[in-house]
């Protein structure tokens, strides 16, 4: 079994244990800690992988043309996600 090489690095971390990866453009964490709920991707752009993660972000109901929105959060496809 090969093992993939892991790099320490001396970043601070938030309260969460994740930081912001400048190689990467997101976030990542350390020390056993959850993901962010709120991803933020390369090009700026606000991802929320389901209802829970953007109503834990404080960002639902999300709206056609606000950051975060995506059609994987509005079932019924009436421009509002996570309703």
């Amino acid at each position: 079994m090969v093992i993939p090489d892991a790099y320490a690095h001396g970043g601070r971390t938030a309260a969460d244990g994740c930081h912001n990866d400048r190689k990467s453009g997101g976030r990542h964490c350390h020390g056993g800690k959850t993901a962010p709920k709120k991803q933020v991707r390369a090009n700026g752009s606000v991802y929320y992988p389901n209802c829970s993660a953007a109503r834990a972000a404080g960002a639902a109901p999300v709206r056609r043309g606000q950051p975060g929105y995506a059609s994987h959060l509005d079932r019924d496809n009436d421009g509002i996600g996570c309703e």
